[in-house]
């Protein structure tokens, strides 16, 4: 997510602003950090996930998980700017919530897939069709952004827990999104057999 766009009400006329070719960004509120912050690279991590997410809408031809991924990517861009706040700064824009109903969703849906979706009686290995290994990526992507937000949390930077459960519950929505892509499209669950 870039920052850039977060810095005024109205975009800007050009892409290229040059104000972090120095290495510093601006979060929102107008604190200059090091592009290689933990705030940096937990937003920048959102949105390389929002960007495989698009990537999944892609990829996917049930007309109902399109409409969800793209839900999806709304709230990442929610989650991204409230990881791109100073939080001791109020910013000038209203910056939209994310919502417990937003948790509640993916729970919902992952309900849903699961009734037509076989028991699971072993790991399986991501692949099969482009459709289920994207996602399978994606939901790695998930996990490594849930895990900077734990990590600022431990550094004592602001990260508010809903947006922890969000992308937590997100990643167990990927992975059973997976499955049930690979069930569509009737492609078979390759099963993980350890070695001996």
């Amino acid at each position: 997510m870039a920052g850039f766009y977060f810095k005024t009400r109205k975009m800007a006329s050009k892409i290229y602003t040059k104000t972090g070719d120095a290495g510093k960004t601006s979060l929102i509120g107008g604190t200059k950090v090091s592009k290689s912050h933990l705030r940096i690279e937990t937003y920048g991590t959102t949105d390389e996930l929002n960007s495989y997410i698009g990537l999944v809408s892609d990829l996917v031809t049930d007309d109902h998980s399109k409409v969800i991924l793209k839900e999806i990517q709304d709230r990442l861009f929610t989650i991204g700017s409230s990881l791109a706040c100073d939080p001791h700064k109020e910013p000038l824009m209203k910056i939209p919530d994310l919502k417990e109903a937003d948790v509640e969703l993916l729970e919902r849906e992952m309900d849903k897939m699961n009734e037509s979706l076989p028991a699971m009686k072993f790991f399986i290995l991501p692949g099969g069709h482009p459709a289920v290994s994207t996602t399978h990526v994606a939901r790695c992507v998930c996990r490594r952004a849930e895990r900077l937000c734990v990590n600022m949390q431990e550094h004592e930077l602001f990260v508010d827990p809903l947006v922890i459960k969000y992308i937590n519950r997100l990643s167990d929505y990927l992975f059973v999104l997976s499955r049930y892509i690979g069930l569509l499209l009737k492609v078979e669950e390759v099963a993980w057999r350890p070695r001996i």
